[in-house]
């Protein structure tokens, strides 16, 4: 029989914003049982998990020390949810160690299980390294926990940082109750804050420890194309200045000129020639008939540097000496940026580096200078106005700047890929540094161009060729599904996308080519349906004209929305010449469509000529945002377009 004690744990978690109480004499501490006593609003079904609290407290003393207790607890709410009842701290064996870390899981029936040295991990915080001070302790009770159950760990790290600038996210995706951050300084230390993505939030003072607050965030839920949730989420930024004389070796920043001078000081020592790698320039350069030819040869042989990382120390911001990178044939990110820089300046072309965040465009603020905003590294190449390509951008000091990507294998030079477009990025020339807007290619940039060949039998059976050639980023996305899979994983992926268009075909041909040099890819498929025109008894033949899909779908069908949409800018045209069948003719169309508006255009239209009928649809989107109160008109444009593909044609019998 239950004891009376249980009979109420159960009660309270079948009622919406119950409190859980927690026994009696067991084995979790106080912070955690006060977290689990908190009162939590009834979400949406889908919602996983709520967060009770998450704690970050930091006391900084005379010499920049660290000391940080991070207490997180988190209430599992669908069977889905398990796996957030886990933790992690990370440290870096250099800077910083793990003093303390427990983790408790109270089950429903306020019973806890505490997980002890046995049931933590030490793990690597990154697996792409070939060394990596960066670890993590970790913890999972996702096997353990049950819906009503209360995850929480606490963690203590000392440490030591490179810089006296810190980030806080007080959330993620789920629904928060009590989200805190808090420093403590050392008297006549002080502190600034920048809050992002949320009105300031101001901090309680009290003499020299700052905290800063938020509560009852509601969840944020995943919408497609909608922006990244580091664009969402409230976020903090607190810089640290320390008091005059203060032995602390961690800097703090006050302009970008200042982050962008300590950049080059420590990468521009890295860039010294010897012959073998002047030689190796000028052989990569031998056949090159002018200067954007000099740069796409030696960008090439800088993407084909494998990637490797080691980071040790201050290398996580320094790169390796050029000669080093060139002799090893291996480098991270801002190794092959800096090799790429001393081959460009053996033939006479500079170049500097630029830091940037890879993920997010919109994840740096110009407002806040600082270096741990940036996650990449790319380049910047001075250009002479002969060389055009739509990833240049106008530095006010330094002039036309072409920027690159050496470490993404798939997009050449003169092109940039879409997930670094937008971005603010540092341009790190010393005195001359700037934060800078990185280029967004036009449409017209990223092409995708596809014709068809089809021949329809008095039966409904086609026979198709369809060609394609893109273009920019559109070639990039099917050069990166080409080079990523085995040649049978790749087939059957483009036999998945033409099936979806015309059940039962039979993919006889397929046919990719790439030209990256020139940022080009093509596709030939060729394919048989045995039945693709339903047949009216013999008398009518109906069909639709798209016969397969522009490969990304249209997405936006919820009629509402809470979040803005994020569209990504390319432009697509194809054209379908039909080969009508004999004793066959035309006896309806559909409308011509015609659709304009300040982030998109389409079009289709039909003809008969020569036996043939012929569709054509175009499709054009523009790089862009969109704030929620015009989704009901993005909404509307996709939708006709849905239509416009689904509507069928019908032949006749004479």
């Amino acid at each position: 029989m239950l004891s009376q004690l249980f009979k109420l744990c159960l009660l309270f978690l079948l009622l919406p914003g119950a409190s859980l109480p927690v026994l009696a004499g067991d084995d979790a501490p106080a912070w955690l049982r006060q977290a689990a006593s908190a009162s939590v609003p009834t979400y949406n079904k889908d919602v996983p998990a709520v967060v009770l609290l998450d704690e970050s407290r930091l006391s900084i003393d005379d010499s920049g020390k660290i000391t940080r207790t991070t207490t997180y607890a988190v209430r599992i709410l669908t069977r889905e949810g398990r796996g957030y009842a886990s933790g992690s701290s990370g440290y870096t064996t250099d800077q910083s160690k793990v003093k303390d870390f427990h983790a408790w899981l109270i089950y429903p029936s306020g019973n806890v299980k505490k997980y002890g040295k046995d049931e933590i991990a030490d793990v690597a915080a990154v697996d792409n390294d070939i060394y990596n001070e960066a670890r993590a302790r970790v913890v999972s009770a996702s096997n353990a926990a049950e819906v009503g159950s209360i995850f929480g760990f606490e963690a203590t790290t000392e440490e030591r940082d490179f810089f006296n600038q810190h980030e806080w996210e007080f959330q993620g995706h789920l629904p928060v109750v009590s989200s805190r951050y808090s420093i403590s300084l050392p008297q006549g230390w002080k502190a600034e804050s920048i809050t992002f993505n949320h009105a300031k939030v101001e901090p309680a003072v009290s003499g020299s420890s700052w905290t800063w607050e938020l509560r009852n965030l509601s969840p944020i839920e995943h919408e497609p194309a909608s922006p990244k949730v580091t664009n969402l989420a409230p976020r903090l930024a607190v810089s640290v200045f320390p008091a005059p004389g203060a032995k602390t070796n961690a800097r703090s920043y006050s302009s970008w000129v200042d982050v962008s001078r300590w950049m080059s000081e420590i990468s521009d020592t890295q860039l010294d020639l010897n012959d073998a790698l002047a030689s190796k320039a000028q052989e990569l350069i031998a056949n090159a008939k002018n200067d954007f030819e000099k740069i796409q040869a030696i960008g090439r042989y800088a993407q084909n540097i494998t990637y490797i990382s080691i980071q040790i120390g201050l290398g996580r911001f320094r790169p390796h000496p050029a000669i080093e990178v060139f002799n090893k044939k291996y480098g991270d990110c801002k190794d092959k940026a800096n090799l790429m820089r001393a081959m460009l300046k053996a033939v006479n072309i500079t170049a500097w580096p630029v830091v940037i965040y890879s993920g997010d465009p919109s994840y740096v603020r110009e407002e806040w200078p600082s270096p741990t905003q940036f996650n990449h590294c790319i380049i910047a190449v001075k250009v002479s106005e002969v060389v055009q390509a739509p990833t240049i951008v106008r530095h006010p000091k330094l002039g036309r700047l072409l920027i690159f990507d050496p470490t993404d294998d798939y997009t050449p030079v003169g092109d940039l890929p879409q997930y670094l477009q937008g971005s603010f990025a540092l341009v790190a020339a010393g005195e001359s540094g700037a934060l800078l807007r990185m280029p967004v290619t036009p449409p017209e940039t990223n092409r995708l161009e596809r014709s068809a060949a089809v021949t329809l039998t008095p039966e409904g059976a086609i026979t198709a060729k369809i060609s394609e050639n893109a273009t920019g980023q559109s070639a990039r996305s099917f050069r990166s599904e080409f080079k990523r899979q085995a040649r049978p994983d790749y087939v059957k992926m483009i036999e998945g996308w033409v099936t979806r268009g015309a059940q039962g075909a039979k993919v006889t041909s397929v046919e990719p080519t790439d030209n990256q040099a020139e940022g080009r890819f093509s596709l030939v498929v060729e394919f048989t349906v045995p039945s693709y025109a339903q047949s009216m008894h013999g008398q009518l033949l109906v069909f639709k004209p798209a016969i397969v899909s522009r490969r990304e779908s249209v997405f936006l069908t919820e009629p509402n929305r809470k979040l803005p949409v994020v569209l990504e800018s390319q432009a697509y045209t194809e054209t379908v010449r039909i080969r009508l069948p004999a004793g066959f003719v035309v006896d309806e169309v559909p409308d011509a469509v015609k659709l304009e508006t300040a982030f998109g255009q389409y079009s289709a239209q039909y003809e008969v000529t020569d036996g043939q009928l012929i569709y054509t649809r175009t499709y054009v989107i523009q790089s862009g945002t969109i704030p929620v109160d015009q989704y009901g008109t993005l909404r509307s444009f996709f939708e006709k377009i849905r239509t416009a593909e689904q509507a069928p044609v019908v032949l006749a019998k004479k």
